[in-house]
């Protein structure tokens, strides 16, 4: 699911709500393959400026990948592959509109992709002022760029580098 029109609101308390209901629809589906369901991604973070696309990561153990592909296939989602990022499997759905708007993926638990989306939420979760930096160039990234989201990409890139190096 390719972002076509870039969007950035401030942060809604609504995306926690969000995550849940979509968690609880993925648990009843997963049950105990799933090791955990995280919330990942900028609607993670309180205070943080985000796309209103909740982000979530599935983790698994290695050798149960397959079968999180297949029990997710039986509710309606894609299995993409891993879109040029090793160490997580990507989703689309369809038949989800009782959902908001996500990005899934399945990463196996020894994930390098699942390590740094983890450890960049939750260094924004305790900086806030690493928040508002990234939130005023997201808004400033998607003003300027709305219809191109490898543009966005790229103008909001140093900031995240600069994050990464904080960490």
């Amino acid at each position: 699911m390719r972002t076509k029109h870039v969007v950035v609101l401030p942060y809604d308390e609504k995306w926690k709500q969000d995550f849940i209901v979509i968690k609880t629809e993925l648990s009843q589906a997963l049950g105990e393959l799933a090791i955990s369901i995280e919330h990942v991604g900028s609607t993670s973070v309180k205070g943080l400026a985000a796309k209103p696309i909740i982000d979530i990561d599935v983790v698994v153990t290695k050798e149960r990948i397959n079968d999180a592909i297949l029990a997710l296939k039986n509710i309606g989602y894609i299995h993409e592959g891993n879109l040029g990022i090793p160490g997580r499997e990507a989703f689309a759905y369809e038949g989800k509109e009782h959902l908001q708007k996500h990005h899934l993926y399945v990463c196996p638990e020894e994930s390098l992709e699942l390590k740094r989306h983890l450890a960049f939420r939750d260094y924004l979760r305790v900086h806030p002022e690493a928040v508002d930096e990234y939130s005023k160039i997201k808004m400033e990234a998607a003003s300027l760029y709305p219809e191109d989201i490898d543009k966005y990409i790229e103008y909001k890139a140093p900031v995240i580098e600069k994050i990464y190096s904080a960490m």
